[in-house]
């Protein structure tokens, strides 16, 4: 659950100015963003204003001015990504599977709409062709208008902004591709993507669609020492049930107040050392990553004890039937406060 909290005085609507001013009658003029993380677990940081609210057919959308993390997308009241640290994400999602590609052409993102996938996709000079697929247009049309980031990658010749639901998209398609990735929302209660999380999707769907040697790569939400068994863990155990080759692995993402993993997975070994990713990335991707390199997957790849046990332990089977949520359902809304 998602909150944004404002003074006496701070106005809303679409561009409020949330500048703190002096205090006027007993109150400090403020607004903050809040999101409760678990029931008695709450996070929030100060803003400088709401550039934008609104609501799309499926969702809730902001973007906010936060002071400690810049601008910071919100969807149905969970935080997206934040422009100080998103490249973590961002590189942990694309780079290891592209690079464990011996040739990765084609590629299709489920979701994406903010564009720093395909950012981070084409900056692979062996990509030729790149399909972002998202259900909402308005999220995209939102992040092409208010995220300069990612302008250049939307006027890239080499990709294709189709929007459709990505299971549909992927079935009604004849094309296959060297690498998947699910940059989707997180699997909300209620929200529209936890279907694209299930066996029969991984099995039925996207298995189809890969190409001899492809790589599927998703995020996977929550993977810290307490968090890591909302979905991460089933997704996990999930996609070991569809792939032969497996590959769980986690960052600190510090506007997400917590580590966010990933799950790699292939019918093709995932064995590359440090010394084969960093030379590869040396000689495809252009420009220098600010997060990850051979060691740093390495690291991320080697999970703590503790999460290394569970997710040996772990037993359920993501189906539409037996799904599993991360915590809450965000929304928007302003309050007084003292």
């Amino acid at each position: 659950m998602g909150e944004i909290s404002c003074s006496n005085g701070i106005g809303n609507g679409n561009g409020v100015n949330g500048k703190t001013h002096s205090s006027l009658n007993g109150y400090r003029k403020s607004c903050w963003y809040e999101e409760e993380i678990e029931e008695n677990l709450r996070w929030c940081f100060a803003l400088n204003s709401i550039l934008h609210t609104g609501a799309s057919r499926y969702q809730d959308i902001a973007l906010l001015d936060t002071k400690p993390f810049g601008k910071a997308l919100i969807i149905d009241g969970k935080l997206q990504s934040a422009e100080v640290d998103e490249f973590i994400y961002h590189e942990s999602l694309v780079h290891p599977a592209l690079l464990h590609h011996s040739s990765p052409k084609t590629v299709f993102i489920m979701g994406g709409g903010e564009g720093s996938t395909a950012r981070e996709i084409l900056r692979h000079k062996t990509a030729v062709k790149v399909v972002m697929c998202d259900i909402d247009e308005e999220v995209v049309d939102f992040c092409k208008a208010y995220l300069a980031v990612n302008r250049e990658a939307f006027c890239d010749p080499r990709l294709e902004v189709i929007i459709n639901d990505a299971r549909a998209e992927l079935e009604i398609g004849k094309e296959c591709y060297d690498v998947i990735i699910g940059d989707l929302a997180d699997p909300i209660e209620g929200g529209p993507c936890y279907k694209l999380y299930t066996k029969s999707f991984y099995e039925h769907t996207v298995k189809p669609k890969l190409n001899r040697g492809g790589i599927f790569v998703t995020q996977a939400g929550p993977a810290g020492i307490f968090s890591h068994t909302e979905v991460f863990s089933c997704i996990c155990n999930t996609l070991k049930q569809v792939f032969k080759y497996v590959v769980p692995y986690s960052a600190h993402i510090p506007s997400f107040a917590d580590t966010w993993g990933w799950v790699m997975a292939s019918d093709t070994p995932l064995t590359l050392s440090a010394d084969e990713l960093d030379s590869r990335i040396k000689q495809r991707v252009q420009g220098e990553n600010r997060y990850l390199d051979g060691k740093t997957f390495s690291s991320a790849s080697t999970l703590s004890k503790a999460v290394r046990k569970s997710l040996d332990n772990e037993t359920h089977v993501y189906t539409e039937g037996t799904a599993r949520f991360i915590y809450g359902h965000g929304s928007v809304q302003k309050q007084n406060q003292a």
